[in-house]
């Protein structure tokens, strides 16, 4: 056997036993399920979300994917080895480059994204930066729109300029200021949609057009949409973010991020995450498979609870202003309802006429939502994005990103829509006798 071909050997061993480069590409993807996985394209989202990426049948017969532990995988012979390292067998080797566990949520997140492949990481913010990692080099430029997650932001202006990567900043959903600041350095487009804390939705169309015309790769963070509201995949977008940590969860009770895109794009980021090591440990992917199996199921309860939350808010004569896709007052509602089958559960409102202190008041008086950071679990969580996200900032940034003194942000639970409305009018007047 010429074992020490090119050719025949795609990476090398290393002292450790343990294959330098990661598994080879045959074993590494998620493109397509494995071997008797369940595919079920043609299916519903509450089916896919049950079965897709799943063997039918599993070790010992269990009927949920087992938890496995191990760091290391062994090999019965150097045989065995061989048929592994020339790409023959499909099959886990190191921890660092997968495990089944993740192999099989790979391959459920990618069906519910109408996606190739998917990528597994231990957070949504080790998500992007191992993203954009892979794919940005001294001198590369990046376009975000302005409405944010304040850390994916704080990335890329504060650490990747670090390494020689430029980032701009435009007006959200302003193409053409997006389009003037293309230029040859221009590496890659990056939006939320919606957007938080300001719910705004993109044209994804239009977005994906801009990047096409000048071949500029484009990236989509649909943690507050999900796949069961909008599938940016099929509508252009090179990749999609989730922060899986959030209602692909769904309990608050793991950390979790996912892209998803090609399998072609994707498989230099998942050699890079082999080498950085920004991998999840099985116990939190045995749990994030767990919360998928209700996926659907639960966004049908956060939709209609933001819906008539937000209805609810919007009618309250305390409420200056509520942010929320699904609201005819909202500047871009028209666009989320040309794309999005639901609006989600997260709500953002100003408190009429209240300093910071009067809004805190209102945050306190709750009695279900707890004070919390993060969205998309079974329970509500409310704050106060001034309080619990942007204290440290000076008011001149403050204003610049939209965040206002008065401002509260809900994310709605699966309770009963009837005892939060409840909840939220009477904390309103409690806070008010204050």
């Amino acid at each position: 056997m010429a074992i020490d071909t090119p050719a025949t050997r795609p990476h090398p061993v290393d002292p450790d036993c343990e294959t330098a480069g990661g598994p080879t590409p045959v074993s590494s993807s998620a493109a397509m399920p494995a071997s008797g996985a369940g595919s079920f394209p043609e299916m519903g989202m509450s089916t896919q979300a049950v079965h897709a990426g799943e063997p039918r049948q599993k070790a010992e017969g269990s009927i949920s994917t087992p938890v496995f532990s191990a760091s290391t995988f062994t090999f019965e012979s150097t045989a065995a080895l061989l048929r592994f390292v020339e790409g023959h067998d499909e099959r886990e080797e190191y921890g660092r480059y997968g495990n089944p566990n993740e192999k099989s949520v790979e391959r459920k997140l990618a069906a519910l994204d109408a996606a190739e492949s998917a990528i597994l990481y231990s957070s949504g913010m080790a998500a992007i930066v191992g993203l954009l990692m892979s794919k940005l080099s001294s001198g590369d430029e990046v376009i975000f729109f302005d409405q944010c997650y304040h850390r994916s932001r704080e990335f890329c202006v504060k650490h990747l300029a670090r390494f020689g990567v430029k980032t701009h900043q435009v007006k959200t959903g302003d193409f053409e200021a997006m389009e003037a600041a293309i230029n040859a350095n221009t590496r890659m487009l990056i939006s939320e949609s919606p957007t938080n804390p300001h719910l705004t939705s993109i044209d994804i169309e239009q977005f994906v057009a801009v990047g096409k015309a000048h071949e500029v790769e484009t990236l989509i963070d649909a943690t507050l949409a999900t796949p069961f509201n909008i599938r940016p995949i099929e509508l252009g977008v090179d990749y999609v973010l989730h922060s899986a940590t959030k209602y692909l969860g769904g309990h608050n009770d793991l950390l979790a991020g996912v892209i998803c895109g090609s399998a072609e794009k994707l498989e230099p980021v998942r050699q890079l995450r082999g080498i950085l090591g920004s991998i999840n440990a099985p116990q939190n992917l045995y749990l994030l498979e767990r919360g998928l199996k209700t996926f659907a199921l639960r966004m049908e309860r956060h939709n209609a609870n933001g819906q008539a939350v937000a209805e609810f808010l919007n009618s309250h004569p305390r409420i200056e202003k509520v942010y929320y896709p699904g609201l005819p007052s909202h500047p871009s509602h028209a666009i989320a309802s040309s794309q999005m089958k639901g609006f989600g559960g997260l709500i953002t409102f100003l408190v009429r006429d209240a300093d910071w202190r009067q809004t805190a008041k209102v945050i306190d008086a709750v009695k279900l939502p707890r004070i919390a950071p993060s969205l998309g679990g079974v329970e509500s969580l409310i704050e106060q994005p001034l309080v619990m996200s942007y204290f440290n900032y000076s008011p001149e940034d403050r204003q610049r990103f939209g965040i206002s003194d008065n401002m509260i942000r809900m994310s709605c639970g699966i309770e009963d829509t009837a005892d939060l409305i409840a909840d939220l009018d009477q904390a309103l007047k409690v806070s008010l006798d204050d």
